[in-house]
């Protein structure tokens, strides 16, 4: 039931219902079938369904279980539409102590960066000199 399309190997599935006179194409590139997302979706519609049946469809569109589960899985997380999940944000770790009895009001401001360095700088101190100090001290 499939026939040529021509030298680059791929050929087209064709599968009909004699009752209903509807066929269906599916391209099949490489030995493999190619599902677009419409037709993923109506699958699992058809094996997840109120009345549906995973084996039935299974047999139905010659899919394997395991393809239907995975098409599920990615429906559900939005993967399956394109719509890729963003990663979780990162942030730096954060740890707030006590300040000392010598520190406080004293105006200066202590700073510690993960390498370990310890930088104490007066509260009027120029950002913009700071932060390339920083981005130097970071490396």
């Amino acid at each position: 039931m499939s026939e040529d399309i021509g030298a680059s190997g791929a050929s087209v599935l064709v599968s009909g219902h004699m009752s209903n006179r509807m066929s269906s194409r599916i391209a099949v590139v490489g030995g493999r079938r190619r599902w677009s997302v419409d037709q993923k979706l109506a699958i699992l519609r058809e094996a997840f369904g109120p009345d549906g049946s995973v084996s039935a469809t299974c047999q139905r569109h010659a899919v394997g279980s395991g393809m239907l589960y995975t098409w599920r899985r990615q429906a559900l997380a939005g993967d399956l539409m394109g719509a890729k999940r963003t990663p979780p944000s990162s942030f730096a770790e954060v740890e707030v102590s006590v300040p000392t009895t010598a520190t406080a009001g004293s105006g200066h401001i202590g700073i510690e960066l993960p390498s370990g360095v310890r930088i104490t700088v007066d509260a009027t101190v120029d950002a913009d000199a700071l932060a390339r100090v920083m981005s130097v001290l970071a490396r």
